[in-house]
């Protein structure tokens, strides 16, 4: 289990009775099949070792990550405004959402990575080629991870879940987010504000893909929001492992599997006295994709719980919302029907 450390917004005691799963990806397939499935239901995360991705690929994109973080403000705006995309300091989403952080999210696209990287980077072709390297090796393992969830849960197809992800028309993402060290002794925000000391950097939410593959550097800040033996909600802080990726439920996972497996809501501190760096892939199907629960996964014990909705439909509906908000609740069926789930 990893070891949780102790924090202001919990207890010692909620802290340390609650455990998250690392799962071992080189044991026998059929035992972390099981172990997957086990995991999301229960906590809708876990840590994934031995992962076969190059730990020369990801140093190679922390430390580009890093050396755009480092260039003058007025070089890393280039990039902006995010609209969604680009380049973008505080302010998250179109709905007052902010937080102590600044970031870079990208089109998990190879021609768009190509393009942007002429306003991200001196060096266009090297920053396009690692972090196209990366999104390729952290995509295949979103897929491989997904395979096993399927082949856990007994899907008729295995590849229900993957086949999203490796579409020519996939709207993943790639979102690199820099948290500024806290100095006490000016105790500011980012934009010269008074801040406490419990600085957000970025809010509660669930993230709304169908999974979520975060790498950080080796200082702390995530937190998941878990219940603790007695059934209390605690913000349960997770130790970074920088060889390691965690691994999150989306929203279009949970609705996929009617329920069954848990989209876990996290956020991230900025109270550490160094930077932070997290680098996550959000896996996500095609816009016009359908979402709905698989037929595998309804029965007249367990009738349908979502709607169908597009994902384009659901990205339209997150971009209204603020980031807090429980979005996959406006899309349950008023009554759980058992025959209407999509093939």
């Amino acid at each position: 289990m990893v070891v949780l450390s102790t924090s202001p917004v919990c207890n010692q005691t909620a802290c340390n009775a609650v455990g998250i799963p690392v799962i071992d990806l080189s044991r026998p397939r059929p035992d972390v099949s099981r172990i997957i499935v086990e995991a999301c239901k229960e906590f809708g995360f876990f840590k994934v070792i031995n992962h076969g991705v190059s730990k020369t690929l990801m140093e190679q994109m922390e430390n580009t990550a890093r050396e755009f973080f480092s260039l003058p403000a007025q070089e890393k705006e280039k990039a902006g405004p995010p609209t969604p995309l680009g380049y973008g300091v505080r302010n998250i989403g179109f709905n007052g959402d902010v937080g102590e952080l600044e970031y870079l999210l990208l089109h998990a696209n190879p021609s768009f990575i190509h393009h942007k990287a002429k306003v991200i980077s001196k060096e266009p072709s090297f920053f396009s080629y690692v972090v196209n390297e990366y999104v390729g090796a952290v995509r295949h393992l979103s897929c491989e991870i997904l395979d096993m969830l399927a082949e856990g849960l007994k899907l008729r197809n295995t590849k229900a879940f993957s086949t999203l992800l490796s579409d020519l028309e996939s709207d993943s993402l790639l979102r690199i987010n820099h948290y500024p060290p806290w100095n006490k002794n000016n105790n500011l925000s980012m934009n010269g504000n008074k801040c406490g000391s419990t600085r957000i950097g970025f809010g509660e939410h669930s993230d709304p893909q169908i999974i979520s593959v975060l790498r950080s550097n080796d200082v702390e800040g995530l937190q998941i929001l878990m219940s603790d033996p007695g059934g209390n909600s605690v913000w349960a802080p997770v130790a970074p492992d920088p060889d390691a990726f965690f691994i999150n439920v989306g929203d279009l996972l949970q609705a996929m599997t009617n329920g069954r497996l848990l989209s876990v809501r996290h956020r991230a501190m900025a109270n550490s006295h160094e930077a932070r760096q997290s680098i996550i892939f959000f896996g996500a199907p095609p816009l016009h994709s359908l979402i709905s629960p698989l037929p595998d996964m309804v029965s007249p014990a367990d009738p349908r719980k979502y709607n169908p909705f597009t994902w384009s439909e659901y990205k339209k509906t997150m971009y209204q919302l603020r980031l807090s908000h429980s979005r996959l609740d406006l899309f349950q069926a008023d009554e759980p029907q058992e025959n209407n789930s999509l093939d």
